[in-house]
């Protein structure tokens, strides 16, 4: 009877201890899961951002990750680039004027291609004919596996005189630097290495 008795007594323990182990492995459990919610909330709470709209009201607004929009900057800050550069106008202040922006954001490869054209004269016979030049961007492909990251531009360039529009073939290339975001800059990188690989003539359209 006596034996019987310690038998029950030492299976309850064991018992206890089988419900104890558990209880506590599930608080555990609990504990992480209400740990990892919280930072987890935590977490989506810093990305809002509450902007005062003129002193009167807030507007929500979402932060991001600042290198989700670099590929879509990188395009747009060659296309940019190529816009600045040959946009011209049979005007001397405004050529001058979109070939200086166009040098913000570029290296001294985009100034030695602008004294080597300015040389040949190219500028002086676009005011004497009348001329205007405009561009248009087709694709920008950029590498971004590795820094700095290649890019090659290829483009439509249209000669406008007063009886005919001729057509070019504009194949550029590159690389692409980060730079300092500034009011000249937006996008915060520098195009280097500028090189012209085709600027051949398609065709010329009597008008």
């Amino acid at each position: 009877m006596e034996f019987k008795s310690l038998n029950n007594i030492e299976s309850s323990f064991k018992q206890l201890r089988l419900f104890g182990l558990v209880f506590l492995c599930a608080c555990s459990v609990v504990m992480c899961w209400s740990v990892w919610k919280a930072y987890d909330f935590a977490e989506a709470q810093r990305q809002k951002i509450y902007v005062l709209d003129e002193g009167k009201s807030l507007m929500l607004a979402l932060s991001q990750d600042m290198m989700q929009n670099r590929p879509v900057e990188a395009r747009q800050h060659v296309r940019m680039f190529h816009e600045l550069f040959y946009t011209l106008a049979p005007d001397k202040a405004a050529i001058e004027g979109n070939i200086n922006r166009a040098l913000f954001l570029s290296d001294k490869t985009a100034f030695d291609h602008y004294n080597d054209l300015s040389e040949q004269g190219f500028y002086n016979r676009l005011i004497s004919g009348n001329i205007n030049q405009r561009i248009e961007v087709d694709s920008v492909a950029c590498n971004f596996e590795v820094y700095p990251y290649t890019v090659r531009t290829f483009a439509r360039q249209y000669i406008i005189r007063e009886k005919s529009i001729t057509e070019r073939s504009l194949i550029t290339t590159g690389r692409l630097q980060n730079s300092v975001r500034s009011d000249n800059n937006p996008h915060g990188f520098i195009f280097e290495g500028f090189h012209v690989a085709e600027n051949r003539d398609i065709r010329t359209i009597d008008r």
